[in-house]
């Protein structure tokens, strides 16, 4: 399978790894991969309820709805996916389409291989444009050690693409687990930047 792709150019490979061969590749496969979802979803919610008065994205509102969709459907949608690992995060990014649909942009960066997805979310409004880093992580292990990661990286991602805003979600997929023990939100502050971790 990878080889098929790598001959088709949708993915090339180097040093670093596997990679989405180009930006419109970037752009074409999550939303090829989530099409049915984001038609879906499109009936389930009403595109202003994510919206501040002045018109930017209401991110927490937003976070929110998807961890409660998450919570409520994740069983029966994640088993439509044919890749289960990577079926977390592109239930968000269908999620999130309604976004680029509604007149932002999402930038997507892959970790291939390192179990997380970083998106960008371009948002132009009367006040400007806002930019909100999203970074993806399924959790393994102890929840300290992927909080510390994943804000560390958050820093790193909000400095170079000049994002005021950041959210880490934090997939748990312990089936063993209740509900009440992955779902949360909290603020973590890293080099005086501030980042919302949402589990699930």
């Amino acid at each position: 399978d990878i080889r098929y792709v790598i001959d088709l150019g949708l993915i090339r490979r180097d040093e670093a790894g596997l990679h989405i061969a180009n930006d419109m590749y970037r752009e074409i496969i999550p939303r090829e991969l989530t099409t049915i979802f984001q038609l879906n979803l499109e009936s389930t919610f009403r595109p202003a309820w994510y919206m501040a008065p002045n018109g930017s994205l209401d991110m927490s509102q937003l976070l929110t709805g998807f961890q409660q969709f998450f919570r409520e459907h994740s069983e029966s949608w994640l088993e439509r996916f044919d890749y289960k690992e990577a079926g977390p995060q592109l239930l968000l990014q269908a999620f999130l389409q309604r976004v680029v649909n509604g007149g932002g942009r999402i930038d997507r960066e892959y970790g291939l291989g390192r179990r997380r997805t970083d998106l960008l979310v371009i948002w132009p409004f009367d006040g400007g444009v806002q930019r909100v880093v999203i970074e993806t992580k399924l959790r393994r292990g102890v929840l300290r050690r992927t909080l510390q990661q994943g804000v560390e990286q958050m820093w790193g991602y909000m400095d170079r693409c000049g994002a005021h805003e950041g959210h880490l979600v934090i997939f748990d997929r312990d089936a063993d687990k209740a509900w009440e023990e992955k779902i949360f939100m909290r603020d973590e502050t890293y080099r005086g930047k501030t980042v919302t971790v949402w589990g699930m």
